[in-house]
């Protein structure tokens, strides 16, 4: 690594330019929106491209704009043998922000602000690491891009375009994960259940769970028929952890309330799933009806305190990428329908076919959908491109090197080969998609330094 003093020389000197250019960057609330006329995300995600491509190109860059969805970036013209893969989007900024959300604010050595780690301030680096290559005359053999996109937080539908549109380089890594390296991501499968009901049953209404890739930390139903009493004399299992409400209203209803804990599907036994908590509680207290039918399925195939899909007959499991995990996140429920949605994250020795077939048998007679199904990534860590940034994360840090599997899925989970990057470290909240985002300072420059060393590890003169 002779460039290394170099490079991280350079980086000191531009440090405050590279805050201002994320500063400005961060000003941009890129929240997907209506599309519009050259903007097929919304106004935001357009202008936060357009700025990143006018900031490219001051520096000197070749630049390309993708009908609006993603950027190009080229560093010297040379056939690209890396990319380096970023988003500009962001997700909302949402509740509990101490600083305001669209304005960087520095302080205790961190950047605050959305977007500063996901993924505004890895994109920053980036190009910061393709400007010292490119400033510093460091003499490379093949070429490298920056590859920006702007719907990453809404389902990659920008990188889909691209790809369509554009050859990706041979070699290609996101800063949008975490460090060391991320070589494995295991399939992903979310599937929705559906009833319909003819008879009158005893539940007026059920909610649970907002989105279908958490853990539904609170769950509530409304019943008619059943007494208080009732309901608390069928109580046979204790539920550690778990707060359960009830009360009777004037209607003479039994309201049934559960708070548990959220957790990310991907990590499941991280939470308390407060709904496979209430479908166990009314399994034993309804009566005998085609609610109460769909409901005790449910409960039977989704057990509390299960996350490894075994009463669904879809458990599995293997040594590179751990154990399947099955939520049932999302649930609503009146008199005449039902719907409910779960996710999944599947290792390498099952598919997707394997899995969803296997759910759908054992919720029959449920209907089912299977809203999207996604197989396992997998790059081989023995392979020179990886083993070359396992050994700039050493290098740099200290650090062991080693390859990671998550039950995530990365902005690279569709392009064969590709790995996670970072640039999120080991043990370090950086309360990401949270309020009060932050980057370190200290952690962008060694963010820009590691990418500049992969450009110049990867891609100079033999």
């Amino acid at each position: 690594m002779q460039y290394r003093s170099q490079i991280q020389s350079w980086l000191k000197d531009h440090e405050s330019e590279m805050l201002t250019d994320l500063g400005e960057l961060i000003a941009v609330p890129s929240v997907r929106g209506k599309a519009q006329m050259s903007a097929p995300y919304g106004e935001y995600p357009a202008a936060a491209l357009r700025l990143m491509l006018e900031k490219c190109e001051k520096y000197g860059f070749r630049t390309e704009n993708v009908d609006f969805r993603a950027g190009c970036i080229d560093l010297d013209g040379k056939s690209a043998k890396l990319g380096i893969l970023a988003h500009l989007d962001v997700v909302p900024a949402g509740e509990g922000w101490i600083h305001k959300p669209f304005e960087m604010t520095e302080e205790d050595g961190r950047l605050i602000g959305r977007g500063t780690s996901d993924d505004k301030g890895p994109a920053i680096a980036a190009l910061y690491a393709m400007r010292a290559v490119k400033e510093l005359g460091i003499p490379l053999q093949s070429g490298v891009q920056l590859i920006v996109g702007t719907d990453e937080e809404c389902g990659s539908s920008d990188l889909e375009y691209y790809m369509q549109k554009k050859t990706l380089p041979p070699m290609v890594f996101t800063p949008d994960g975490d460090y060391p390296v991320i070589t494995l991501e295991k399939g992903m499968a979310r599937m929705e259940f559906s009833a319909q009901f003819e008879e009158r049953g005893q539940i007026v209404s059920l909610r649970a769970g907002e989105v279908v890739n958490a853990v539904p930390a609170f769950a509530e139903a409304v019943l008619e028929g059943i007494t208080i009493d009732e309901f608390l004399a069928s109580r046979k299992t204790e539920y550690p952890g778990m707060s359960i409400g009830s009360f009777v209203d004037q209607y003479d209803c039994l309201h049934i309330t559960i708070d548990g804990r959220s957790a990310h599907a991907s990590t499941p036994e991280q939470g308390r799933n407060a709904l496979t908590c209430l479908l166990e509680l009314l399994s034993c207290v309804l009566g005998e009806n085609a609610q109460a039918e769909a409901i005790r399925t449910l409960a039977k195939c989704f057990p509390h305190g299960e996350t490894d899909g075994t009463h669904c007959n879809v458990r599995a499991s293997d040594e590179i990428s751990g154990a399947l995990t099955l939520v049932l996140s999302v649930m609503e429920m009146d008199r005449k329908y039902l719907t409910a949605k779960c996710d999944t994250r599947f290792p390498t020795c099952t598919n997707g076919k394997a899995v969803t077939e296997g759910i759908a048998a054992a919720v029959r007679p449920l209907r089912t959908e299977v809203l999207m199904c996604d197989e396992p990534h997998h790059t081989d860590e023995n392979s020179p491109f990886v083993q070359t940034l396992l050994h700039i994360y050493e290098e740099v840090t200290g650090n062991e090197g080693k390859c990671l599997a998550i039950g995530g899925g990365t902005y690279v989970h569709h392009i064969e080969g590709g790995v996670a990057f970072g640039a999120m470290f080991p043990d370090e909240d950086i309360h990401m998609h949270g309020a009060e985002e932050f980057i370190r300072k200290e952690a962008i420059l060694l963010d820009s330094e590691m990418m500049a060393l992969a450009i110049t590890e990867l891609c100079a003169e033999n």
